[in-house]
Parts: structure tokens; C-alpha cells; sequence
């Protein structure tokens, strides 16, 4: 479990959708660990908790696997490889003023990824989508995210709608139990040697805070990195700030190791090792939380019902994230060629998403070398 999950963390290119449908994949379709249905759930639970969904619900995978020492060891691995790229590329971009170019491996690789999505957004539906009012629900999720309506608005919309219409259904009178909200990591002052005054403690706890608090994607993680890094602190500027997102979007992995490279920037290797810690520590501590809820969800027909709308919900946002992704992958017909091809091997094979990968990427510099 630790090696694939090892692996999942230096291929999966393409952001939270890709990761989930590579998961998916990897744990579903091919090892039979879990079954589609504790799969949507679990996706489901961790849009309830702030941080990096994508992660945490890796993190749930492995404890589901193997419980605590699971937990860790899939969560760990699945963030290392993002974080030793995002640092390398840190180091790159301090030292020569610019980072390597990937734009020709990205022209082959985010092709694949559009198909990995398409492929198990398909296998999900089955799943997922129980009667025609889902399905209904699941068309306007999708509309609302295409109109730009926050993420956050949809997923408890449609998790709300679905448990409305169940106690409408039913002609309940008692009134509805909400989630109990998860309550904020709160910690003391780390006890890290902090030969620079202050400012390694001040990095981790901001870092520490972004991951407790921050809901959404990574434009939410951009505004609360600028509040934070260059209007507040002034650390970086909005270039280095830029810089930094673009780095956690062209690397496999969880974008939130956006945190690596400014914690380099701003205090050399120790930085970014303490930013990676911080801003991902809360999802450990989350999930760990998590794990008591998620199996009640199932146990009453309300919770189960909510439980329901809020997998239909994080579908179309995955599906609606994988369109706007689309629009700027598929750009040309060779671009076209690679998504078809990738599609027509998922369905027809089972091969790795290792492979689709590293075609893709062959591909795309090829194109750049031949251009």
C-alpha cells in the first residue's frame, strides 16, 4: 500500500479530479481493496473538512487499508515525492532566478489525465447516481459550478437538497441533527531550533493555519498565500507568490505543496520542510477525526441521504473541473489523439495509469524538440 501510494505521488499529474480518478483506479478497478460505494463515500466525507481533498481522502484510503499505520504511511507517501520535486524546483528557482521548463512533458501528460477523469467519472456515475432526482441534483451542481458558484456553495447545497427532499419524502417532523463541526487545530509553539528570530515559527504557524482553515481549491489557497506571505508578512512578492502556485500546479501531486516552495523561498531547506509539515498536518489530524463519522453517516436514513447529495455534488465538481481542464489541454489534434487513445486502453485494458503517463509525457517532448 505504502509503494503505491508512493508511486501515486509522482505520477498523478493534473490536480485533486486526476488524483481522485487514479485512486479510483488503482484501488477499485484493479486491486479490489474497496468497493465503489465506500469509495463515493469516502470522497463524499472529505469535502466535509478543510485542507487538500484529494490527500486526505488518500489518508482515508489507508486507513481503511491498514488503520493507523495506513493512515500514516499512505498519507506520507503520497506527499513526498510533490514535496522533493516542489523543492528541487525551489532550489532551481532560487539559485538561477527561474525554474526548468515542463511545459512539453505538461502538453503530453494532462491529456492522459483528461481521459484517466472521463474514464472513471463514467464508473462513478453507476455508482453514485441511485434515481432520477440524483441525477437531476447532479445537472445542477454541474451547471452552478460552470455559472462560478463557490464550491462550497454547491457541495452544501446539494448535500442539504438531498436530505430536504428525503425528509419531505418521509414527512418527518422531528427536526434535522447538523454535522457536528470538526473543531480547529490548535497547537503550541514548536519546539524547532529558530536561529532566524522568529521567523521559522511564524512560517510554521501560518502554514499550519492555512491548513486548518482553508476550504476550497487552489484560487482559495492563492488568496489566504497572498493575505498571508505578501500583503501581511511581505516575505515574497506577488511574482514569487505566482511562482509558487504554478510550481504546485505542474508537479504530480497535491497542489497544497505550493507551501514547499515559499517555505524554500522565504527560509532555505529548513523552510520548506517546515511549511510541508505545517500545511499538511491538519488533514492527518482531520481524517483521524473523520474515521468515527464517516461509517455513521450510513447508519440513518437522513444522514444517509445527505451523504448522497454530497457525492452527487463532489461528482459534478469533479466532472466540471475535468471540462475546464479539457478546454485548455485539448488544443490541437495530436492532443485530441492522446486523450482518445487513453481512453480506448482504460476500457479496453488494465493497464497501468504509469504508462499512460509516461507515453504522454514522451510524447510532449518530442513535440517540443520537433517544434
Amino acid at each position: 500500500m505504502a509503494l503505491l501510494f508512493l508511486k501515486l505521488g509522482t505520477i498523478a499529474f493534473g490536480g485533486p479530479a486526476a488524483h481522485t480518478a487514479m485512486m479510483r483506479d488503482e484501488l477499485v478497478r484493479r486491486r479490489g481493496w474497496v468497493s465503489d460505494e465506500r469509495f463515493v463515500d469516502l470522497m463524499g466525507a472529505t469535502n466535509l473538512i478543510p485542507g487538500p481533498n484529494s490527500t486526505e481522502l488518500a489518508i482515508h484510503l489507508g486507513y481503511d487499508r491498514a488503520r493507523w499505520r495506513g493512515l500514516l504511511a499512505a498519507g506520507v507517501c503520497f506527499i513526498v515525492p510533490a514535496a522533493l520535486i516542489v523543492t528541487v524546483l525551489a532550489w532551481a528557482y532560487v539559485t538561477y532566478e527561474a525554474t526548468p521548463a515542463v511545459a512539453g512533458i505538461l502538453y503530453g501528460i494532462v491529456p492522459a489525465v483528461i481521459a484517466i477523469i472521463a474514464h472513471a467519472l463514467v464508473g462513478l456515475l453507476r455508482t453514485v447516481i441511485k434515481s432520477w432526482w440524483l441525477a437531476v441534483l447532479g445537472l445542477a451542481a454541474l451547471s452552478a459550478y460552470l455559472l462560478g458558484i463557490n464550491e462550497l456553495l454547491v457541495l452544501a447545497a446539494g448535500a442539504l437538497l438531498s436530505a430536504g427532499a428525503h425528509m419531505v419524502r418521509q414527512r418527518r417532523r422531528d427536526a434535522a441533527h447538523g454535522l457536528v463541526a470538526l473543531p480547529l487545530l490548535s497547537m503550541g509553539t514548536p519546539v524547532f531550533p529558530d536561529p532566524t528570530g522568529g521567523q521559522l515559527t511564524q512560517l510554521f504557524l501560518t502554514t499550519l493555519k492555512i491548513g486548518s482553515v482553508l476550504y476550497g481549491s487552489g484560487y482559495v489557497l492563492l488568496a489566504f498565500l497572498r493575505g498571508d506571505f505578501v500583503d501581511r508578512l511581505g516575505w515574497i512578492t506577488s511574482q514569487q507568490l505566482i511562482d509558487a502556485v504554478s510550481s504546485g500546479q505542474v508537479t504530480p501531486g497535491p497542489v497544497f505543496t505550493t507551501a514547499t516552495f515559499i517555505g524554500y523561498v522565504v527560509a532555505g531547506p529548513m523552510g520548506a520542510f517546515l511549511a510541508t509539515v505545517a500545511i499538511f498536518l491538519p488533514s492527518f489530524v482531520f481524517v483521524a477525526l473523520l474515521t468515527k463519522l464517516t461509517d455513521k453517516l450510513r447508519s440513518s436514513a437522513w444522514t444517509s441521504a445527505l451523504l448522497d447529495g454530497l457525492n452527487v455534488a463532489a461528482l459534478a465538481l469533479m466532472a466540471g473541473v475535468s471540462f475546464q481542464l479539457g478546454q485548455t489541454a485539448i488544443i490541437d489534434p495530436l492532443t485530441a489523439a492522446i486523450a482518445l487513445v487513453t481512453l480506448g486502453l482504460l476500457w479496453k485494458t488494465k493497464l497501468n495509469n504509469a504508462w499512460y503517463i509516461a507515453v504522454g509525457a514522451a510524447i510532449g517532448l518530442a513535440h517540443t524538440f520537433l517544434t
